[in-house]
């Protein structure tokens, strides 16, 4: 096992997360250019740009209320005000599994991934939000604001596409969620590209679920698990929220555990 996989908890060293951080380790070149190679043509990303988490030396992901690194103070203050209640005392939003600032169409944006390994992350989400008699008061604060958070972007990206779409607090929860924070952003002004990110020949995970051996199979279960919410043409192009970009993408790529890493 690499010694980089080490500064990993057991539990982490094998799936999706130790991919991702593989995916952000390197020399700010390097790793500019591998994510380029995600995004490309809609987005650039140059070693002057910043991304979380930075490979095996900053392991946080990005909670992008309280990402300095990624957004200004004030725009994370407009998020954490649109998805939390004032008097949630344990503010945690949405954590994505790489986000890096960029250049879309001339302008700095964000890119946001979602990762998976195997077909039963993806299809396990297929819930909505959990909230249980026992669920504590700031939780229950908290499912209010986020149901209404979700429902506004609904609307925008309706608005925005001129399609169908059925994104929700409590059906497909996480990608649901996803969508309505690349949708918050872009009406704040923020060109997004939205990735969704299947890595290929994760073989270590076949007790978990099925592997993704090409890219086909991962976009038909990006496809098939986004049916309920839009329609599979909203993948893979550019669309506008009031002249802003949002771009959401279907990628994969292979990410050996052990590689040669280039540095």
């Amino acid at each position: 096992m690499s010694d980089l996989l080490l500064t990993l908890k057991a539990q982490e060293r094998r799936g999706s997360k130790p991919r991702c951080h593989l995916l952000t380790h390197g020399s700010p070149k390097t790793v500019a250019a591998r994510l380029t190679g995600l995004v490309a043509p809609y987005a650039n990303v140059t070693a002057s740009d910043r991304w979380m988490p930075h490979g095996f030396a900053e392991l946080q992901e990005a909670q992008l209320h309280k990402a300095p690194r990624l957004l200004n103070p004030e725009l994370g203050a407009q998020l954490r005000g649109w998805w939390l209640p004032p008097v949630r005392h344990d503010a945690r939003t949405p954590n994505f599994d790489v986000a890096s600032t960029c250049t879309i169409n001339g302008a700095p944006g964000l890119l946001l991934v979602e990762a998976k390994a195997h077909a039963e992350e993806l299809k396990n989400e297929a819930t909505g939000r959990s909230l249980t008699d026992n669920s504590s008061a700031d939780r229950r604060a908290s499912h209010v604001t986020i149901g209404h958070a979700i429902e506004s972007a609904r609307i925008g990206l309706v608005a925005a596409t001129q399609l169908p779409w059925q994104i929700s607090r409590d059906s497909h929860y996480q990608m649901s969620n996803r969508f309505a924070w690349a949708w918050k952003l872009t009406d704040l002004g923020i060109p997004v590209v939205l990735v969704y990110l299947g890595f290929l020949e994760a073989g270590e995970m076949a007790d978990r679920g099925e592997p993704f051996t090409d890219h086909n199979a991962w976009d038909a279960l990006v496809k098939a698990h986004s049916a309920p919410l839009c329609p599979a043409d909203i993948w893979n192009r550019r669309w506008f929220v009031n002249g802003v970009p949002f771009v959401p993408l279907i990628r994969t790529v292979e990410q050996p555990l052990d590689p040669e890493i280039e540095l």
